[in-house]
């Protein structure tokens, strides 16, 4: 198993990059969201849960998330957690995902923590202008997630662009790899892939040699 961490900020395509490779790489390899990590706050009320500072390292189980890491490395499934980003809470459903060849995991701050970079043996950065972040942010909040553009605009002000220059852009130094324009950078894209078919090819072959 190889694991790919992709980070970038808010809009800056990391999401759309992950889909370019899985799509490349099929039933080879599975996606796993940090979002889907976001603690659960039952204890707060719905306006409560709005207000918390959802773009700082400590809005995320990053714990259980390098647990699930751990696992499936180990070539145990896993069951990940559904976010609802309407309530702003967990769900209470969870996804079932079980060990690929290529676990791919994106987030806006996979390269913060110290513990979740050294589950990872490739570490992407996906680097974009802000402005392009910010439209790409508010067309998905506003068509995905039943938020106003009030809403977005506030959020961004209040935390999304702090916690992208205290946070997000300085993890930038612990990539392996920095992709300018995500998904739509197709020469980037092509190299990832070959690297990674090399690697499934590899555990086949490898596979094949133990049976025989």
């Amino acid at each position: 198993m190889i694991i790919v961490g992709i980070a970038g900020g808010s809009g800056s395509g990391k999401t759309t990059f992950a889909e370019a490779l899985q799509r490349q790489l099929d039933r080879d390899s599975v996606i796993i969201p940090q979002d889907s990590y976001y603690y659960d706050r039952p204890d707060l009320g719905f306006e409560e849960r709005r207000e918390v500072n959802y773009d700082h390292p400590s809005s995320f189980e990053n714990s259980l998330l390098v647990e699930h890491l751990t696992a499936l490395r180990a070539g145990q499934s896993v069951q990940v957690p559904v976010y609802d980003f309407e309530r702003y809470a967990r769900s209470g459903e969870e996804r079932r995902v079980d060990p690929k060849a290529v676990v791919l995991v994106e987030g806006i701050l996979i390269l913060d923590d110290p513990q979740l970079r050294q589950c990872l043996d490739i570490k992407v950065y996906v680097d974009t202008d802000a402005d392009v972040r910010v439209l790409r942010r508010v067309r998905r909040d506003i068509e995905e997630r039943g938020r106003t553009v009030q809403s977005v605009y506030d959020q961004y002000l209040a935390t999304v662009k702090p916690m992208h220059e205290a946070f997000v852009e300085p993890s930038k130094k612990y990539a392996d790899i920095v992709v300018p324009e995500g998904g739509y950078n197709t020469v980037a894209l092509g190299i990832m892939v070959s690297r990674l078919k090399r690697h499934i090819a590899d555990l086949a072959a490898e596979a094949e040699r133990k049976m025989g």
